[in-house]
Formats: structure tokens, sequence, C-alpha cells
């Protein structure tokens, strides 16, 4: 029995020196880091805990509401897994309204779309555009139908007509990474562009593929990479990109948001079943103002085939492995369309800020207006990212979240980035077995990113 109680004791001790030493280090570190002059007019906050105990390692600032940039793409996920469930799929049907008569239909084709932002997507073999295409004219010819005398709609009053998220910025929205969620996406609402450079320093860049595009594109050092933006200028009917890429470059492609993607799904898909010849007068892109004249309501639709996405799993490994913003916004869409009918961000957020209070987090923690951290009006504190990540640490889905982080610095951790922002939150186990759960953000910093980022590896290196 002495010996038990010795052991124990020892134990105890070992475990109180150890979780010392390394809060010690932490310490170090962290005044260290806050003395740098890259933070002289920055706010930062990093909070450890000991993920088997709960057991508080290391605190500074964690309960100060920050800019979180990518790293609130964890709330959103670790919601979805609670929410939706794993095995969640979205769903998208294609019907008809109207009469079939012989091999005419007499009526409009329908898509009844739930926001899934994955339809058309290159990174999944059954989303990909070809595929889909083809399984929609297989429904089709299934009924013999070579003859379409009506349009190609679908139920875009089911989200929010606005679907850019408030707070979003202008130098954001026109590119890639800005893409909004509809209730009908395709091709993750993104395309590319490609550019031209010649080999003097200041010269104009020339748009190889896109002519009415307003091009103010200059070139610039080699190696200096992509600093091209999109923008969609107020008061013109065209996109206006700005900015440099590097000289002597003869097909340098960048990527920019569609704001028409829904209109371009319709539209290539009328003119691939013309060419397959089911005949139609114009068949797709119909602007929303066009679609709404002709509306009719989707519980009229006869519905000839189900599409369903990969499951959320899946979703979720490409939504933080690859930080795709579109899929963030569709899921807090999501939310409130699943359980009130209607996707909307802002009951979205709602949603997500009422579930972690009723498991006792304060909602004013989670101060937030978008799901894929983009706005940098979010603010989000360190703690609740832990306390958030320590609660999906509990749950039988945990393999498949951990499975989405990113590896950096040889710790499984969510960054996050946008101007002046900077954050890493995740899971970290020790040479000597220990887990830690961590959060660690930084707002108005100044220099260069990568120099910050190499400066929080340091910190973050004693829980090693």
């Amino acid at each position: 029995m002495k010996y038990l109680f010795l052991s124990t004791t020892i134990f105890v001790f070992s475990f109180f020196l150890t979780a010392q030493t390394v809060s010690q280090k932490l310490l170090k570190a962290y005044t260290a880091f806050e003395k740098d002059t890259q933070l002289t007019h920055a706010i930062s906050s990093f909070y450890v805990i000991d993920a088997q105990t709960g057991q508080v390692v290391f605190d500074k600032n964690s309960k100060m509401g920050l800019a979180p940039a990518s790293t609130q793409k964890i709330i959103t996920s670790v919601t979805a897994f609670e929410l939706l469930g794993k095995d969640y799929r979205y769903k998208t049907e294609l019907g008809y309204v109207g009469n079939l008569n012989k091999n005419s239909l007499q009526g409009e084709l329908f898509f009844i779309g739930s926001g899934d932002p994955t339809l058309g997507s290159w990174r999944y073999e059954s989303t990909k555009d070809s595929v889909l295409f083809y399984k929609w004219l297989e429904a089709l010819q299934k009924l013999h139908i070579n003859n379409i005398d009506g349009q190609i709609i679908y139920n875009y009053n089911d989200f929010a007509a606005q679907s850019i998220p408030d707070g979003w910025i202008w130098q954001d929205i026109g590119n890639y990474y800005g893409a909004s969620a509809e209730i009908l996406n395709w091709k993750e609402n993104q395309y590319d562009i490609s550019l031209s450079s010649g080999n003097v320093i200041g010269s104009n860049v020339q748009i190889l593929d896109d002519e009415f595009m307003l091009n103010d594109l200059k070139a610039a050092d080699r190696g200096s990479g992509d600093n091209a933006f999109v923008y969609f200028p107020k008061g013109t009917s065209g996109t206006l990109i700005s900015g440099t890429i590097p000289i002597n470059e003869k097909k340098f492609t960048i990527s920019a948001s569609d704001p028409y993607a829904t209109e371009n799904l319709t539209m290539n898909f009328g003119h691939f079943i013309n060419r397959h010849s089911v005949t139609g007068k114009e068949l797709g892109g119909l602007s929303r103002s066009q679609i709404a004249y002709r509306w009719k309501t989707k519980e009229l639709v006869h519905k000839i085939y189900t599409h369903y996405s990969p499951s959320l799993d899946s979703i979720i490994y490409w939504f933080n492995k690859k930080s795709i913003n579109l899929y963030g916004e569709a899921l807090i869409k999501t939310f409130a369309y699943e359980k009130q009918g209607f996707g909307s961000t802002d009951s979205g957020v709602a949603i997500v800020k009422k579930f972690w209070k009723e498991k006792k987090l304060d909602e004013n923690e989670l101060n937030i207006v978008d799901g894929s951290g983009l706005s940098p009006l979010n603010r989000v504190t360190t703690h609740v990212q832990v306390e958030i990540l320590k609660y999906a640490k509990t749950r039988d889905w945990f393999s498949y979240f951990i499975n989405s982080l990113p590896e950096y610095n040889c710790m499984k951790m969510k960054s996050g980035t946008i101007r002046d922002v900077k954050g890493f939150c995740g899971y970290h186990k020790a040479k000597n077995g220990k887990e830690y759960i961590f959060s660690f953000l930084v707002n108005n910093y100044n220099g260069s990113a990568s120099a910050l980022v190499q400066k929080m590896y340091k910190v973050l290196d004693n829980l090693k």
C-alpha cells in the first residue's frame, strides 16, 4: 500500500514537473516573441491545454476576440460534423415542370439545388462536369425526350438573394477564394484566366482568353509570383484585373470567382443536350429575374434524376486541407437550410452560436459573420477554439476531422491568413507522449508573413 501511494505521488509530481517545465518554456519563448519588432503594434493570443486532463498549460489573452482568418474553419467543420453528420450528402435533383407529349417536353427543365459546393468540382470523379452532364442526359433519354419547349430553371429563392457575406472586402470577392455560395453552385464558382507577360518590368500584360476584361496588369520581377487581383468594378458590366505577374511568362494562369456560375451551368448543359439531339429554343443561361418571371413551385416538379454529393467527411477533408472558402460558406447556409428551409449566412451563424451556447461556451467568444473566416470582421477567442477542438476529440467522427487538418511544422493544425493576420490551431503529441491542444493568433503585425510564421513556429516548438 505504501509502495502504491509512493508510486502515485511520484507520477503526479513528475506530471506536474513536466507540465511546469513546458509552461516555463512557453512563457520564455512567448515573452521573447511579444518583444519582437514585428509585434510592436500587434496583439496576440496563445492558449494551450493538456489534451488528456484539460489543464491549462499556457494562457495569454485567451479571452480576447481576434480575427481568426481561416483557423475559423475548425469551428465550421466541427459544427458541421455535429449538426449534419459525417455521412451527410447534398442532393441535387433534375426534373421537369409541364407535360410530356410524345417525345417533347412542353415546359421547363428544373434543377432543385440544396447548396452543394462540390457540384461540377474536379476534386471528385463523381462530381466532374462531364460525368454529371451524361447522367442528366441519360435521364432525359430514358423518357425519350428529344425536344424541350421551355427553359432550364432552378429553385433560386431557397437561398438568400445576397450570396456574398457581409464584411467581405472588395479585393477578395472577385478572386477564386472569394467565391460566394449559391443554392446551385458549379465548378466551385470559379474560372481560370490565362495571361502572358513580356520581358520588360512595368510593361503591360496580355490577357489571352477574355477580350472584354478591363486590364491594368503589369509585369514585375521574375519570381514575384501571382499578385494579380480581379475586381467587379462599380458601374460597368465587365471585370477589372489589376496588379502584377512575373516577366517572361508565356501562359500564366490565375483563378477568379464566377458570379454567373449557375447561369453557366444551365447554359452549358443546354448546349450539351442540344449537341446530343435534344433540341430546344434557347435552353439555359437565364438570369435570376428571368427565372423569377417563369417561376414554378418546386413541389410541381416531376423528378427524374438525383445526384448525391460526396459525404461530409470528404467535403471537410478538402475544406481544411485546401482551405476552400466556398465550402465554409455553403456549410454555414446549409445549417439554416436544413433546419429552417431557407439558406442564409446570418441564420447559419445564429445556429452555430446557439449550438455552442448549449455546450456551455460563451457565444460572445464566437463573434463571427461568415463560415470561412475570410471576413476581417470576425472576432474569435483562442479559448473558444481550443474548447471546440477539445470537444471534437471526444466524438466518434474525430478521426475524420483530424485527418482533414494540414501538417505544418510537423504539427496537425489549421492555418489562417488574411491581411496582417496569422493564426494556427490544432493538436500536437510531444516526444514524451504528452498531447496538447492549442490556438495561436496574431493580429496587426508588420513585416512579412513568412518571417512571422517562423517566429510562431519557434514558440510552438516548445510543445514538441
